[in-house]
């Protein structure tokens, strides 16, 4: 989307907000405290142990709360009325917005091309009782950016958005089930939902589910502003806009995507395979011959690849080996939203040089990862392992959840995305591990006292984090 310029970013967020950050401090019914103190703000007056014992992959919530000051905080999160103001910031079709009705079960989408124009989408939404799905509206609001940037650090998971924008009578989408956890914020109106029991549950993939296979409905809920709704991933759901209301307008905050102990053994596996190879002699050893030609594994393969992963296990629960999460961390730091509020500036090193004599804390630390990689250097020698402090500090916020697009675009452009979406972070040889995992630690280390042989390493260390802004003398 086009980039927007800080100055720019400043001005709308006064114009939204319209109070100073001392009264926003007052009067915001969620606390920022700490990711855990929002999400259980969130969730209020549920408790968090209480939800993810009874709640969380399993059943939904529904918190029903008669709080004028909640739902107007609700309001200002997105109403119908912020899209003439976000329409001349240069929205396309089906990138920033779908216009879209469910007709006869089925999704009927309603888009133009190119640029949205805020009089053609209101006849749309007015006269053809279209539903205006805004695709990741915390690239524009910078309270969604607040919230989900600290909904990502608390779930360790991407969060995304989308706001559903719906007029009387109408219904924008069938029914459906996702593949992510779903937390539904009602910020205007009223909004009719119907669940249904799931055909797949914890679901991986987005389904729709045709209403004749889905039997009668669970839950028969009326959202009203400032009410929340939680859906596992799985829940077969659909949702209207009653007769005599104006119109609904609800935020839905998705997350745990392809975040499954599935995908996480599809992630370990093959690093746990390569460092295990280096000791065991027979994961070195060939394959039968013809294996990879007969049309399937015989008997005796299936029984030797048992003892392979038997042997795996072992070295786990007997720690000499350690599981290393590679693509999973590096998609999550790479993708997620920067610090909410963070301006270019706030990245420059801060303070004096470190010296072996000072004591030093890592900046950010909610936004730094590291992984254990091994090296992609083109060498005659055998491969090594090396580390990597990887952050989220230059991310951009324009671009969060917004995957690729398919349109056609110039070379430069193509080329300036691609450095944009590069994963930021510093190299370091593996035996800085320690050191590096002491320092993300949270404590204020002496740099005499990182755990390094040279004092040129240590040093070296701490320079290179200073450098990047992640370090500073304390």
């Amino acid at each position: 989307m086009p980039k927007k310029g800080r100055s720019a970013e400043r001005s709308l967020a006064e114009k939204e907000e319209g109070m100073s950050a001392k009264q926003r401090k007052t009067d915001n019914p969620l606390c920022f405290d700490s990711p855990a103190s929002l999400f259980q703000s969130l969730i209020a007056p549920m408790d968090v142990e209480q939800f993810f014992q009874q709640y969380w992959e399993k059943k939904p919530l529904l918190l029903q709360r008669s709080d004028p000051a909640l739902a107007s905080y609700y309001q200002s999160l997105f109403q119908l009325s912020d899209l003439k103001q976000l329409c001349t910031q240069g929205l396309e079709y089906a990138r920033d917005l779908n216009v879209c009705r469910c007709v006869n079960g089925k999704k009927k989408v309603m888009n133009k091309e190119g640029r949205v124009n805020h009089s053609q989408l209101r006849k749309d939404f007015d006269q053809r009782r279209a539903t205006i799905q805004f695709h990741q509206p915390q690239r524009f609001k910078d309270e969604l950016w607040h919230i989900q940037e600290q909904l990502e650090c608390f779930f360790g998971s991407l969060v995304g958005s989308n706001v559903y924008i719906t007029p009387q009578e109408s219904q924008g989408l069938p029914p459906h089930y996702d593949d992510v956890e779903v937390f539904i914020l009602q910020l205007e109106g009223q909004k009719h939902w119907r669940l249904y029991e799931p055909t797949v549950p914890l679901a991986r993939e987005y389904s729709l589910a045709p209403e004749e296979s889905i039997g009668e409905p669970t839950h028969n809920i009326l959202l009203k502003a400032g009410d929340l709704l939680y859906l596992p991933r799985g829940t077969i759901h659909q949702a209207d806009t009653p007769a005599g209301v104006e119109h609904s307008t609800h935020l839905t905050l998705s997350t745990y995507q392809n975040t499954s102990w599935g995908d996480f053994l599809i992630d370990v596996f093959p690093s746990l395979l390569f460092d295990s190879m280096k000791s065991d002699l027979s994961l070195r050893q060939g394959l039968p011959r013809s294996l990879l030609t007969s049309a399937s594994a015989s008997l005796d393969v299936n029984k030797q690849v048992c003892v392979f992963l038997r042997g795996l296990a072992e070295r786990l629960e007997q720690g000499q080996q350690e599981l290393r999460s590679s693509d999973m961390r590096k998609d999550f730091i790479s993708s997620r939203l920067p610090p909410y509020g963070l301006q270019e500036e706030d990245i420059a090193p801060v303070g004096k040089l470190p010296a072996l004599e000072d004591s030093v804390c890592v900046r950010f630390r909610e936004h730094i990862l590291l992984t254990v990689e091994p090296s992609q250097d083109n060498t005659d020698e055998a491969t090594e392992l090396v580390a990597f402090m990887l952050h989220s500090l230059k991310n951009k916020r324009e671009t969060h959840m917004m995957g690729a697009h398919d349109d056609d675009e110039e070379e430069e452009e193509d080329r300036d995305e691609e450095e944009a979406s590069q994963i930021q972070g510093l190299r370091f040889p593996v035996t800085h591990l320690p050191a590096l995992r002491q320092l993300l630690s949270g404590e204020r280390l002496l740099v005499a006292e990182l755990p390094l042989q040279q004092d040129a390493d240590k040093l070296g260390l701490v320079l290179g984090l200073w450098t990047e802004g992640l370090l500073q003398v304390c």
